[in-house]
């Protein structure tokens, strides 16, 4: 392919995202997340802001888990010095613990309301309130029509939304989200043969990325942020084969033995 077709290519290309939604703040610049291959299945390569995630947790502790991963995205998006608005009607999160990720919660506004049917109107018009970092709702479930309305208000202020659903009734329902992860808590490394202290890890999976790619991957968060960790299946592969190998040799040596 020529260097001109693939210079047309890539306008066609920008020019479809743009007319699904991916239009980028004119004063925004492309943020790196260090979320290693999971940036590489968004369209660009890029984590997608100004859009509406969606975020599944069907066990309290996936809840937890996401709670935590979350923190840490807030820590780049909110690196400019922006606030979050985090809503929700029984929330878990305890706001100090998001400084382990870097987050400083005094920029972000928690509003407790006491009725689910309100998180949604608080969150569409808080996302229409430009300047904003990002804002989150905790609900359950949330159909195509509300998940569009929340994808029209993004799209005209560019604030990131992240929809946090906890224990829905129906995990994989259709909506107009731009990204779906599911995260999964993993034991963390050692140290000092004591269990539980080390770096939080995390499996994520990307269940859904329009015009991009889905995948699981290992994260652990370290003091500079976000690293792609190896798959702990993976990492004890190479013993296992080893103990293979030393089993085939050991009957190998007794069959010559015998013959």
């Amino acid at each position: 392919m020529t260097a001109e077709k693939q210079e047309i290519l890539a306008k066609l290309r920008t020019q479809l995202l743009e007319v699904q939604g991916f239009r980028p703040s004119p004063s925004a610049t492309a943020q790196c997340f260090g979320l290693g291959e999971i940036e590489s299945c968004f369209p660009n390569s890029t984590f997608p802001t100004g859009t509406i995630h969606e975020f599944i947790a069907e066990h309290p502790e996936d809840a937890a888990a996401t709670d935590g991963f979350i923190s840490g995205l807030l820590h780049k998006l909110m690196e400019n010095g922006a606030s979050t608005l985090w809503i929700s009607r029984n929330r878990k999160l305890f706001p100090p613990s998001m400084e382990r990720f870097g987050t400083d919660a005094q920029q972000v506004v928690f509003i407790d309301v006491p009725y689910e049917k309100q998180i949604l109107w608080t969150m569409e018009e808080a996302l229409k309130t430009e300047g904003l970092a990002c804002v989150i709702a905790e609900i359950p479930d949330i159909d195509f029509a509300q998940s569009r309305r929340l994808q029209l208000a993004t799209e005209k202020s560019h604030v990131t939304g992240f929809v946090f659903r906890k224990a829905p009734k129906r995990a994989l329902s259709a909506t107009a989200c731009t990204v779906r992860w599911k995260i999964s808590p993993e034991p963390t490394e050692m140290q000092d043969n004591i269990p539980g202290v080390g770096s939080p890890r995390w499996e994520v999976t990307l269940i859904k990325v329009r015009n991009g790619h889905t995948g699981t991957f290992h994260i652990e968060w370290s003091e500079n942020g976000f690293t792609q960790i190896q798959s702990p299946a993976l990492a004890q592969a190479p013993e296992k084969e080893s103990e293979k190998q030393h089993t085939y040799h050991r009957i190998l040596a007794e069959e010559r033995g015998t013959a």
